[in-house]
C-alpha cells in the first residue's frame, strides 16, 4: 500500500514547528526591509549609486566566513541558544546602526557583523529541525521553511520601500531590530533546549576541518552541493532582470513581474512537492534540475512580457528540487557535524549565486538580455546533467568496507 506523504498540516499541528517558523518569518521580512532601508540610508548620503550597491554587496558576502567557521556553534553548542544568542547580537547591532548621523563606515562594520550571524542560524536551525521534526515530517517542514524564505523577501521588499517612506530608514531599522528580538522570544518561549550533538570535546578548528571532509569527503553529499550550485546559473533571470524588463519594454513594474515569477513558481514547486509520496521525490532530483535550466531556453526565442513570465515561472516550479537536494544532504549528514556541513554547503550555494549574478552582468554588457538568459539556461542543462550523472552514480551500492 502506498504510503501517504506527511503534509503542511501534520507539521504545524507541531507545536515547537509552529515558533520556529514564527521566528523564521519574522526575521526574514526584517532582513529584507534592512537591505531596502540602507540602500536608501547610503544613497541619500552619498548620492552615488556604486556606494548603495557596495552597501547591498555587503548584505551577502560575510556569509562567505560566517559558513564555514562559524556554522559549527551550533553542533557544539545547544542549537536554540546560539540561534537566541544570533537573534539578541544582530537586534543590538541593528538597533546601533539606526542612530541618526552614524558615520558610514560604521554602519558597514555593522552590517558585516549582523550577516555573519546569519549563516549560524540557519545553521542551528537546520540541526534543530530533524529534532523537531523526526521522520516524514521533516521534508514538508523543510518546504514550508524554504515557502516562507521566498515569500518573506518578497514581503519585504515590497513593503520596505512604503515602509521607509512612512518611518524613515531609522524607523525601518528598528522595525529589522524588533524582528530579531521577536524571533529570540519565539525561540525562547516555544522551542524547547536540546544538549549538542557534538560532545567529543575536539577543537573548534579540528571541528571546521571535520565539517569540511564530511562535505568533500562523501560522493553523495557532494553531489548534492553541486546540483545546489546549479542554481547559480539559472538565476540568471533574476540577476538581469532590470536591463531585460527595459527589453520588454517596461519599467519597474516588469522588474517586479520577472522577479516574482520565479519566486511564485519556486513556492508553487515546493508544495506540490511535499505532497509526492517519499518514494517518488528521489528520482525527480535531477530531471528537475535539468529543466530549471532548460526552461530558460525558450528565451532565445525572444518572448513577449506573457511567455517570458511563464518560462521564468516553469524555471522556478523546476527549482523546487532544491528542496529534495536540502532535505536529503541534512538527513545524509551525522548530528555531530550537522550545521558544520550545512555552513560549507550554504557557503558553496552563496559563490555559485554571486558568481553567476557578476558573470549575467557582464554577459549583459555585450549581448541582449534574452540572449543571456537563453545562453544561461543552455550552461546550466550541462551542468545539471553532470551534477544529476554524479548524483546517480554517487547514489550505487560502495564496495565492501566501504560507506
Amino acid at each position: 500500500m502506498a504510503v501517504r506523504a506527511a503534509g503542511f498540516r501534520d507539521v504545524l499541528a507541531v507545536a515547537e514547528f509552529r515558533a520556529l517558523f514564527s521566528a523564521q518569518l519574522v526575521s526574514v521580512t526584517g532582513d529584507q526591509l534592512a537591505r531596502v532601508a540602507l540602500s536608501i540610508l547610503v544613497y541619500d548620503r552619498t548620492n552615488s549609486p556604486g556606494w548603495a550597491a557596495l552597501t547591498y554587496a555587503l548584505t551577502f558576502l560575510p556569509d562567505l566566513v560566517g559558513g564555514p567557521l562559524l556554522s559549527g556553534l551550533a553542533d557544539r553548542h545547544p542549537p536554540r541558544a546560539v540561534m537566541v544568542l544570533a537573534d539578541v547580537l544582530r537586534a543590538l547591532a541593528v538597533a546601533v546602526m539606526a542612530l541618526p548621523g552614524l558615520p558610514l563606515p560604521a554602519v558597514a562594520a555593522l552590517l558585516i557583523g549582523v550577516q555573519l550571524f546569519n549563516p549560524v542560524w540557519n545553521s542551528a536551525r537546520a540541526a534543530l529541525l530533524p529534532q523537531v521534526l523526526p521522520g516524514e515530517t521533516f521534508v514538508p517542514g523543510m518546504g514550508l521553511l524554504m515557502m516562507l524564505v521566498q515569500a518573506g523577501q518578497v514581503a519585504g521588499f515590497a513593503v520596505g520601500g512604503l515602509l521607509v517612506a512612512a518611518v524613515g530608514t531609522g524607523g525601518a531599522l528598528l522595525a529589522d531590530a524588533a524582528s530579531f528580538a521577536v524571533s529570540a522570544l519565539f525561540l525562547v518561549t516555544g522551542v524547547r533546549s536540546r544538549p549538542p550533538r557534538e560532545s567529543s570535546g575536539v577543537r573548534w578548528w579540528q571541528h571546521v576541518r571535520a565539517g569540511f571532509t564530511v562535505v568533500a569527503g562523501d560522493r553523495r553529499r557532494l553531489a548534492l552541493v553541486a546540483l545546489g550550485c546549479v542554481s547559480g546559473i539559472y538565476i540568471a533571470g533574476e540577476a538581469i532582470a532590470a536591463p531585460y524588463a527595459a527589453e520588454l519594454g517596461g519599467g519597474a513594474v516588469v522588474v517586479g513581474l520577472l522577479l516574482g515569477a520565479y519566486a511564485l513558481g519556486s513556492v508553487l514547486g515546493m508544495a506540490a512537492l511535499s505532497r509526492i509520496p517519499p518514494a517518488r521525490r528521489g528520482p525527480l532530483l535531477g530531471p528537475l534540475a535539468v529543466l530549471a535550466c532548460a526552461a530558460l531556453l525558450g528565451c532565445a526565442l525572444r518572448p513577449d512580457l506573457e511567455g517570458t513570465l511563464a518560462l521564468l515561472t516553469l524555471s522556478g516550479v523546476a527549482s523546487s528540487y532544491n528542496l529534495i537536494a536540502n532535505t536529503t544532504f541534512v538527513q545524509l549528514t551525522p548530528d555531530a557535524q550537522r550545521a558544520q556541513a550545512f555552513g560549507f554547503a550554504l557557503t558553496a550555494l552563496r559563490v555559485s549565486q554571486g558568481l553567476g549574478v557578476v558573470l549575467a552582468g557582464v554577459a549583459a554588457e555585450r549581448a541582449a538580455p534574452h540572449g543571456v538568459v537563453a545562453g544561461a539556461g543552455a550552461i546550466g542543462v550541462v551542468a545539471a546533467l553532470g551534477a544529476a550523472t554524479l548524483w546517480r552514480r554517487a547514489g550505487r551500492p560502495a564496495p565492501a568496507g566501504r560507506e
